[in-house]
């Protein structure tokens, strides 16, 4: 059985009008709780995402999105914990299960599947975060402190020396 995504925003596709729909979304406590476990993160502190909605052929949506957040992190230099602000604008497409495409277009947008006449914007939104995290998270103003290292001769160099 598929568990349940973390943040989970269903829209009925028959809501979305010819002239488009404008949703936005908030994570509440729990559910940042729940992502911070998904994304391997101490915590996220807040997330909201907006998503402007409109129909194209054959059940496609088009989405143009932007989200903010306020993750903590932990920092790969110090190991010391730090809060840092996301914001990112994201555009992608809401496709009907049976039509899409699995070959990925590099320069086309991302496609989502759906199935059942509804989207699940809380998802798009988790997983555009998860696209947007710094894999070396690193706090401001940590330095690796390589001083202890300067005039030290190299563990090469003294394996060359024991050659000879």
């Amino acid at each position: 059985m598929i568990p349940a995504p973390e943040f989970s925003r269903l829209v009925p596709v028959d809501r979305i009008g010819p002239e488009g729909v404008v949703q936005t979304i908030t994570a509440t406590d729990a559910e940042c709780t729940a992502l911070a476990r998904r994304l391997g993160v101490p915590a996220v502190r807040a997330l909201t995402a907006t998503f402007r909605l409109s129909r194209g052929d054959s059940g496609r949506i088009a989405a143009a999105a932007s989200l903010v957040g306020r993750l903590v992190r932990e920092c790969v230099v110090s190991l010391d914990e730090f809060e840092t602000d996301i914001a990112e604008e994201f555009a992608l497409a809401f496709v009907p299960q049976e039509q899409l495409d699995e070959t990925i277009d590099l320069e086309g947008v991302d496609e989502i599947a759906y199935s059942g006449g509804a989207i699940d914007l809380g998802e798009a939104a988790a997983e555009q975060v998860a696209l947007t995290l710094d894999p070396y998270p690193r706090k401001p103003g940590a330095a690796l402190d390589l001083g202890s290292e300067v005039g030290r001769e190299s563990p090469f160099a003294v394996l060359r020396g024991r050659r000879h």
